[in-house]
């Protein structure tokens, strides 16, 4: 911009006052007709370039007699009467580069995609932190519909690790159940993987019919286990114990009413970690369906009572 500004200067070479003021006449009756301001290419829409470029080609003189530039204001400020410097936010927004499969905002984290799907995944040990969002994912659903169903994902191995390590409280996994038992929603289990301890509960604690089992999931019932008692005293640790052993017989008695068994039988299996693949648990009673990609199909293709009887020549005898 500035060197496209500069003109040649011209100086009087003559020491006579008439012909330096002939000179001077003829000089700045040139600069008119020749100055020429050169034009960049500039953007169309950017309105401070426009302006600039207008003054540029109507009254140069105004860009060539410029007094000398004040520090307390930018430059050519003074050609506005109201300078628009900046185009609006709208028109900022659009002239960045634009992209029809860019989202105009970022996508939710995935537990909200399921739970927006009625889904409420239960992927990990049953923790303090993992029962609070389980519980509050199960009262948000009821509160947003409670006649639609909700289908709980399980792969957990209870309050314990793989291991055997105790994580968490036995309380943790009945603070899940009497939450399902409260709800008004038919909840539909899944087990997806591991289903152990407490976990074993709420795969069980389903609504009948359905509770269901991938084909190579697996399920397993045990006692609980006796937090560490480091340094307790005695008395303590005998306290443990006894809460220990409440905590069992409650898991019993919950097994016993979901699955159909007695108490006895549940007890005697429970005396050691007893491991039910998806046939075993659905002899058990621990689920109801066992899934498995295509299973609608072959059922769709399975013949009708009746079709058997005739394809078998089997003749239906005359109600009396």
């Amino acid at each position: 911009m500035a060197s496209s500004l500069q003109i040649p200067i011209c100086t009087p070479t003559c020491s006579s006052s008439r012909k330096s003021r002939n000179f001077t006449a003829f000089c700045s009756i040139n600069a008119k007709a020749k100055a020429k301001i050169p034009i960049p290419p500039i953007n169309p829409r950017d309105p401070f370039l426009s302006r600039l470029a207008s003054v540029a080609r109507n009254s140069p003189e105004t860009l060539l007699n410029r007094p000398a530039n004040n520090s307390d204001s930018l430059p050519y400020l003074d050609i506005f009467d109201e300078p628009k410097l900046m185009a609006t936010p709208a028109q900022v927004e659009r002239s960045v580069s634009y992209n029809e499969h860019r989202p105009k905002k970022p996508p939710p984290d995935l537990p909200s995609l399921l739970l927006h799907g009625r889904i409420v995944y239960i992927g990990m040990p049953l923790v303090p932190a993992v029962t609070e969002l389980i519980v509050a994912e199960l009262m948000y659903l009821q509160w947003m519909d409670p006649k639609q169903p909700i289908y709980i994902y399980i792969n957990s191995t209870g309050t314990t690790r793989d291991d055997g390590e105790t994580v968490g409280m036995e309380s943790e996994g009945f603070a899940i159940y009497d939450a399902m038992m409260q709800l008004k929603n038919e909840i539909h289990t899944v087990a997806v993987g591991a289903a152990i301890g407490q976990a074993c509960l709420l795969l069980a604690a389903g609504t009948k019919g359905y509770r269901f089992m991938m084909p190579h999931a697996k399920a397993m019932i045990q006692q609980p286990r006796v937090p560490s008692s480091g340094l307790m005293p005695a008395s303590d640790v005998l306290i443990r114990a006894k809460e220990v052993i409440t905590n069992r017989d409650t898991l019993v008695k919950l097994l016993s009413k979901h699955t159909g068994n007695s108490v006895e039988a549940v007890s005697n299996l429970m005396r050691r970690p007893y491991y039910m693949d998806s046939t075993t648990a659905k002899q058990f009673g621990v689920i109801d369906k066992i899934l498995w990609r295509g299973q609608e199909k072959i059922m769709a293709d399975v013949a009708s009572p009746e079709d058997w009887d005739k394809n078998a020549g089997i003749k239906v005898a005359d109600e009396i």
